[in-house]
């Protein structure tokens, strides 16, 4: 199941990492009752504990992408990259890669995290209709958290208010707009 998409040396653990978040992505959208087919996938996003590790990763996205942006955002350094090749997930096929330098947290794994759902519709009632999607099961489940967000880059127009569900592990992200929407704002 590994991707068609031809990885550099930079982003070898990367490449290998993907099956295991596809599957992560797959379990933890089930226990949510999501049925990610039916849900627009914006992009997919990777985490990492060193700069030396951004830095090599964004080497590698270089080669097989374009950044697109580059923002500062909760402090850190944050680039955006389109690829030339989708990456298949779980029946999406993503062409744009979320790198953000490491910040305060550190995560568990590092690697693939999360992906972004896009949910068109009013921001003010992003969370209201993110909850929606997901079974009543879903809500009371121990080790599911649910935290609100509204980050913002240097130059952003748009309200980009951010529902985000994680088992600590896996995190799906939802958004009112797709990144290069954002970006777009920022230019006015």
């Amino acid at each position: 199941m590994a991707s068609d998409t031809i990885f550099p040396p930079e982003l070898a653990d990367l490449e290998s990492d993907l099956v295991r978040f596809g599957a992560s992505l797959q379990q933890f959208a089930d226990r949510l009752g999501l049925n990610l087919a039916a849900l627009e996938a914006d992009h997919i996003a990777v985490r990492c504990h060193q700069n030396s590790t951004a830095e090599r990763w964004q080497q590698g996205l270089a080669k097989i992408g374009t950044q697109f942006s580059r923002s500062i955002i909760n402090g850190r350094p944050i680039c955006l990259f389109r690829l030339r090749q989708p990456l298949p997930l779980n029946g999406w096929l993503l062409d744009v890669v979320e790198l953000p330098w490491p910040g305060e947290k550190r995560y568990r794994h590092e690697g693939f995290e999360h992906v972004e759902i896009v949910l068109r519709g009013d921001h003010e009632t992003l969370g209201m209709r993110a909850m929606a999607l997901l079974s009543d099961e879903a809500l009371t489940q121990p080790g599911i958290s649910f935290k609100t967000s509204a980050p913002l880059g240097e130059n952003e127009r748009l309200p980009n208010p951010t529902l985000a569900v994680t088992d600590g592990q896996t995190t799906i992200k939802f958004h009112p707009w797709r990144l290069e929407e954002i970006v777009a704002s920022e230019a006015g």
